[in-house]
């Protein structure tokens, strides 16, 4: 059985006689992980790429392919989510029964669900999402020039941090250096050590702590607002994001002379919460707009649902040009910030099949 753990274990290991590069549980006994099936995958394996493939599916099929039909309202013929307003530290929207915030939308295979989400007969599905959200809150709450420029200047941030960590041209930046670079740049958002970027990108933590360095090198005002947030965790138990939503902190976690198992993650969270705490302000704000502005005009389109920095909405074809350019316009301008917002609109027959909204045509 290829559920079986034993007998999985006996193929690979003692059949196969492939490497054991793990042990766990009690007994010792070789691991059948994702981890090390990816890296014994890598290695060209054949047989660990399809157990891969084979858990893939099966988690498609079990959480949503079987489940997700069963929740069809008989009446409508639609799926009728619960979104939740504080079940989260940072004030960011959840839902359940299902949870659409966890469709798959990054695997080739798994974002293929999206397919099953449609608009009413006739009409299209507008997706309006922010881009590098989280990074352009940095720029502005940390006031560092060289960030705002780069964001008001419309440069590829990743980019630049990449020619910076690497020391080459920005012109001649990979897209292995641009993608080591992205989780840099996220990295910093959420706190990261040199021990967590070096496990991330599978390099020395030497060479882990040059990268956040060269960051800070370039971002100076970064590092000075992370140590702001960082007082303020430590002196009042508590972090704010821009609208005052405030998070709480034990103070046995995040007291500077803490145990640093238990300081280092409060301290993470405390760096991470202005900003991603002020993300769901600002889509909260943008949402209440936007539904405003529906019914103040009158339009039969729809507001459906959210998923992090996402809106959704349903439009007959005669008015996805104002409602497509009315969600950019009340999203890019919900809040007061000193960085320029960048929301992509995207238009199509369901919620995968969406093409770029620009210039009023899709």
């Amino acid at each position: 059985s290829i559920n079986s753990l034993r007998e999985l274990q006996k193929v690979l290991y003692e059949e196969l006689k492939l490497p054991v590069y793990r042990r766990t549980g009690i007994k010792n006994e070789p691991s059948t992980d994702q981890e090390t099936l990816e890296r014994l995958a890598a290695e060209g394996h054949v047989l660990p790429k399809k157990l891969i493939e084979y858990r893939q599916l099966a988690k498609l099929k079990n959480t949503y392919v079987d489940v997700l039909p069963q929740l069809v309202h008989p009446r409508t013929g639609r799926i009728h989510t619960s979104f939740h307003q504080t079940a989260t530290e940072t004030g960011r929207l959840s839902s359940s029964d299902p949870n659409v915030q966890n469709i798959p939308a990054r695997s080739e295979r798994g974002a293929q669900l999206r397919k099953a989400f449609l608009p009413r007969p006739g009409w299209q599905l507008i997706s309006a999402d922010y881009s590098q959200i989280e990074l352009r809150l940095l720029a502005h709450f940390s006031g560092d020039p060289t960030l705002r420029r780069a964001f008001a200047e419309g440069l590829d941030v990743h980019a630049a941090v990449a020619a910076e960590i690497f020391h080459v041209p920005i012109d001649q930046v990979s897209k292995q250096q641009r993608a080591m670079a992205k989780t840099v740049n996220f990295g910093v958002i959420y706190g990261m050590s040199a021990a967590g970027l070096s496990n991330r990108l599978s390099i020395p933590r030497e060479q882990a702590q040059a990268f956040i360095d060269a960051y800070f090198q370039r971002y100076p005002r970064v590092l000075e607002y992370q140590k702001r947030v960082l007082e303020q965790a430590h002196t009042t138990g508590t972090v704010t994001t821009l609208l005052g939503r405030k998070r709480h902190f034990h103070p046995d976690a995040i007291r500077p002379d803490s145990d640093y198992r238990q300081r280092s993650p409060a301290e993470r969270e405390a760096i991470n919460m202005p900003i991603q705490g002020t993300a769901a302000d600002l889509l909260k704000t943008a949402m209440v707009a936007v539904y405003r502005q529906l019914q103040e005009r009158g339009w039969q389109a729809k507001l459906l649902l959210t998923v992090h920095d996402e809106l959704v909405l349903e439009a007959p074809p005669q008015e996805v040009p104002a409602v497509a350019e009315m969600v950019r316009h009340q999203m890019s301008t919900a809040l007061p910030l000193d960085v320029p917002l960048q929301v992509d609109v995207a238009v199509g027959p369901n919620w995968l099949d969406v093409e770029e909204w620009k210039d009023g045509a899709s």
